[in-house]
């Protein structure tokens, strides 16, 4: 495509059709035990984008000059110029053979996260700048070719099963081919002012001799498909640009670019087929590609009945419509829903940014093991899952802030997990006076901070557990469980979840008792009520 030249509209018409093979797929699906079981996962969202320790989505917004508006502090691009040069030549395929993962010790990774509670571990199998991570047969710009040189999935997989985990993977490689079209601008001004960048002329051929040798970059890339025209002259104008074309997050399948979907299926099958994942995470609003994003789906749930005997898979996806749900399980990135659901759902959410950032660090804004705990006992009220993003550095390792939040995490699951996993929700999920944040993705950032009055709750076998989500330095009444909310119910004890005693009265408004002071470092009290015609 020439530079100048604009690609047509890049969404083909999908419809959802419901054919005999999908219904199928409606019909069978189940979300299996082991998910409802679960509740709490520990995500490795980590490759190439966290060499450079600086945030989300670098590799797109290392070819953007223009500030968007929710950064602060350097850009990304002022970073790359800073430690890398000039994108137009040295690019994010340089970025790659920089990252070597020379520390990573994955079993020390998951020992720390088995202990922090988490039942499952998601790994990342290739993410928008499409590097796969794993021995791929269909993509020859992959992490054993360049990089680490080193299989991840296959490191990853055996290990995780070893630590009595299930096993994830996450795809986001199905939005790279308009993700990347960035990299094929220029800056619009300054003194490299024209100056195309990196993926609009590297070829095979320039490879000779460097560690990409017989590699071809426009694999990487995608190929040009929104090339920027020549002659625009401001980088507001720029980003306005790529905005309205490579930057709407598209679903459908790329207007003459089929090719690009079919390697995808192909890629996503050799996930399923080499490394068995027991969920699989799909970046995608809804089912990706039409009647392919169904193929893919029909093709790991048809693998999970011949390898189980039965349906044990989970595929999740975001914004599903009604007729998706009854097939995927429902993901809401960095946000929560604000009733219980009938089927079980999930929220995927991070301590800082999704790829490592430095600057996040330096900044102390991690989130506190109080709040994910307090995130964790919220969704598990509500029927959902939370899986939690530890973001890992290129080099492997996680830092000692991390560390710290995962080991605190893991004393309070140690302590009060028995409120957590193997659950189910309760006649309601909580009460208190914290209104709940927008249902839907990236609700999190509206969030109000909760108080000691808010309360969630889970119950199991017998068991009501109330979860205070923030520690009351006075008296507490349930209201929920007062004689005329249950006039039916008798509670007979109210324990502490190391089984000490707490005297406690009910009165016709609420249940009353009083909860010890916080030992040091305490946070988000759980109890245990046990009873007739609770649950």
């Amino acid at each position: 495509m020439a530079a100048g030249a604009v690609a047509a509209l890049p969404l083909t018409p999908l419809g959802a059709q419901q054919n005999k093979s999908w219904q199928s797929i409606v019909n069978a699906f189940r979300v299996p035990d082991w998910f409802r079981d679960a509740k709490f996962g520990i995500w490795a969202h980590w490759g190439p984008q966290c060499q450079p320790e600086f945030g989300d989505w670098y590799g797109r917004l290392m070819y953007i000059q223009e500030r968007q508006p929710w950064v602060t502090g350097k850009t990304a691009y002022e970073h790359h110029l800073k430690h890398y040069g000039h994108p137009s030549r040295a690019g994010f395929l340089d970025i790659i053979g920089e990252w070597k993962a020379e520390n990573w010790r994955p079993q020390e990774l998951l020992d720390r996260y088995r202990k922090a509670g988490a039942r499952y571990f998601m790994a990342m199998g290739c993410h928008h700048d499409n590097l796969d991570l794993f021995a791929s047969r269909h993509h020859a710009w992959n992490s054993t070719r360049v990089g680490p040189g080193k299989d991840i999935l296959a490191t990853w997989e055996p290990l995780v099963r070893q630590a009595g985990m299930k096993f994830g993977i996450s795809n986001h490689a199905g939005h790279a081919w308009h993700w990347w079209q960035t990299a094929y601008g220029y800056d619009a001004e300054g003194p490299m002012r024209g100056r195309r960048y990196d993926a609009y002329w590297r070829r095979k051929r320039h490879g000779r001799g460097t560690f990409w040798e017989g590699l071809d970059p426009q694999e990487l890339y995608t190929g040009p498909y929104y090339v920027p025209p020549n002659g625009i002259s401001s980088s507001k104008e720029m980003l306005a640009w790529h905005d309205k074309r490579d930057g709407e997050w598209h679903e459908g399948i790329p207007a003459g670019n089929h090719a690009f979907v079919d390697q995808w299926l192909l890629r996503q099958k050799q996930i399923v087929e080499d490394y068995r994942p027991d969920i699989v995470y799909l970046d995608h609003k809804g089912i990706p590609f039409g009647e392919i994003g169904q193929e893919a789906i029909a093709h790991y749930y048809a693998k999970s009945v011949e390898w189980h005997g039965q349906m044990e898979g989970v595929i999740t996806a975001g914004v599903l419509s009604p007729a998706e749900q009854r097939a995927l399980v429902w993901n809401v990135e960095r946000g929560a829903l604000d009733k219980i659901q009938e089927t079980p759902w999930q929220t995927a959410t991070c301590l800082g940014q999704w790829h490592y950032s430095r600057p996040v660090y330096e900044r102390d804004e991690y989130k506190s093991a109080k709040q994910v705990v307090q995130m964790l006992a919220d969704v598990v009220s509500k029927n959902g899952n939370l899986l939690l993003s530890v973001p890992v550095r290129g080099d492997g390792t996680i830092d000692e802030k991390e560390d710290a939040i995962v080991g605190d995490i893991a004393r309070w699951t140690g302590r009060s997990g028995d409120a957590i996993f193997g659950t189910r929700p309760w006649r309601k999920f909580g009460e208190g006076p914290t209104a709940a944040p927008p249902a839907e993705a990236f609700g999190e950032a509206k969030a109000k901070p909760f108080t000691s009055e808010d309360v969630r709750f889970t119950r199991k076998g017998g068991a009501l557990y109330a979860i205070f989500l923030d520690w009351p330095q006075a008296k507490s009444a349930l209201r929920s469980l007062g004689g005329l909310e249950l006039p039916e119910a008798q509670i007979e004890r109210v324990t502490l979840m190391d089984g000490t005693s707490l005297p406690f009265r009910r009165e016709a408004d609420a249940l009353r008792f009083q909860l010890p002071p916080p030992e040091s470092g305490g946070f988000v009290p759980a109890i245990r009520i046990d009873g007739r015609g609770l649950v």
